[in-house]
């Protein structure tokens, strides 16, 4: 039943919302991957798993402030769902937190998301995340900081790289990385060539590495 009704509201989101198409920058060759994915605010997660082309493989990292209505009003405006300043915040700070509240948490129910934590439980979120690498699935994530849209800078949240050293300690194979640039403008997935973790080396010493050219793929 729960699949059932997570294919009929991707449906219907397609159905009356904007088709999105996916471009690859070279050919998609299937596999656990992890999708790079830049912050668009809440519709990031809800477009690639309704609109993007690998969305039935796909588990979206999502916040665990996002998975209580209590919770949601205050990570809507930390997050930076709308432009800071803009003539409308007034009205979309009284009205889209609320109404977000409302609507996400019974949505994130049939979705096959992984619930990511900012304290000692995100060993759970990793663990949970190597489960899907290892049925050959996607897990996507989106690293930009709240305000990383509006800076435009080479650096991205990196912690979770470490998935990279989990993965070849647990199955002997470099994890592949996609950047993905939403263009909700054109309505377009631009998928940049794929960026590898190399497990020769340490996460210190390909970290800025992998940031930079992580980072320019997802900001197309």
């Amino acid at each position: 039943m729960g699949k059932r009704m997570f294919r009929l509201t991707g449906g219907l989101i397609r159905a009356f919302s904007h088709r999105m198409k996916t471009e690859w920058e070279v050919p998609f060759e299937k596999g656990p991957c992890v999708f790079v994915v830049n912050n668009v605010g809440f519709m990031g997660p809800v477009e690639m798993i309704t609109k993007f082309a690998e969305r039935e493989r796909c588990h979206p990292w999502i916040n665990d402030e996002l998975l209580e209505a209590k919770k949601i009003p205050a990570y809507a405006r930390k997050d930076c769902w709308w432009r800071p300043g803009s003539f409308a915040e007034p009205v979309l700070n009284a009205t889209v937190p609320y109404i977000a509240a409302a609507l996400i948490p019974p949505l994130l129910k049939n979705v096959p998301y992984i619930p990511v934590y900012h304290d000692q439980r995100i060993m759970l979120t990793l663990r949970q995340s190597i489960r899907a690498l290892q049925k050959d699935e996607a897990v996507v994530i989106f690293p930009e900081m709240p305000n990383a849209r509006l800076s435009h800078h080479e650096w991205i949240s990196t912690g979770w790289m470490r998935l990279g050293e989990m993965w070849y300690r647990s199955c002997g194979r470099a994890l592949k990385m996609y950047p993905v640039h939403i263009d909700r403008e054109k309505h377009i997935f631009r998928v940049a060539a794929p960026v590898w973790y190399d497990p020769a080396r340490t996460f210190a010493e390909q970290e800025k590495e992998l940031s930079r050219a992580l980072a320019k793929g997802i900001r197309g």
